[in-house]
């Protein structure tokens, strides 16, 4: 399945994933993840820095689902996909790894692995108001100025 134009901008932009898998005893599990990256057409990664329940998870159950949110426009993506977990010290690691050192340098040198995700799907989630009409620009004004009201 190849990932579309949307869901590489969002995730891009936004690269904080939350990732869901089934504990060994059959209980779901969702935990987020900062450090994807879009590889190629069909696969998304991320690293694991401290993330033990889901490799784990991953190890007997690597199917996965992976939710990205643009919190102002109120759109996301769920990409589903099959998880590897590519180990330090592996020739495949070390053809990774550059692009997480560039991007996180402070977090480097803790990455014990890097997890690819091959895209089996990709499926578009929009909040309810575009039902009715509402643009991106309106979502984006409506919540700048609810977030204003938190932060401001």
């Amino acid at each position: 399945m190849s990932i579309n134009q949307f869901a590489k901008d969002l995730i891009e932009r936004f690269p904080l994933g939350f990732v869901a898998t089934v504990t060994e005893d059959g209980m779901p599990s969702l935990s987020p993840k900062g450090t994807f990256f879009v590889l190629d057409d069909e696969t998304i990664a991320f690293a694991d820095i401290r993330s033990p329940g889901t490799m784990a998870n991953l190890a007997h159950q690597p199917k996965t689902e992976v939710n990205f949110i643009d919190i102002w426009l109120r759109k996301g993506v769920r990409v589903f996909g099959t998880a590897h977990a590519v180990e330090r010290g592996t020739p495949e690691f070390g053809e990774l790894y550059p692009k997480w050192e560039e991007a996180f340098p402070a977090l480097a040198d803790r990455i014990r692995a890097i997890v690819k995700i091959s895209v089996e799907r990709v499926r578009l989630m929009t909040t309810p108001p575009y039902d009715d009409g509402a643009t991106e620009e309106q979502m984006v004004e409506l919540y700048k100025s609810k977030f204003s009201e938190i932060y401001g």
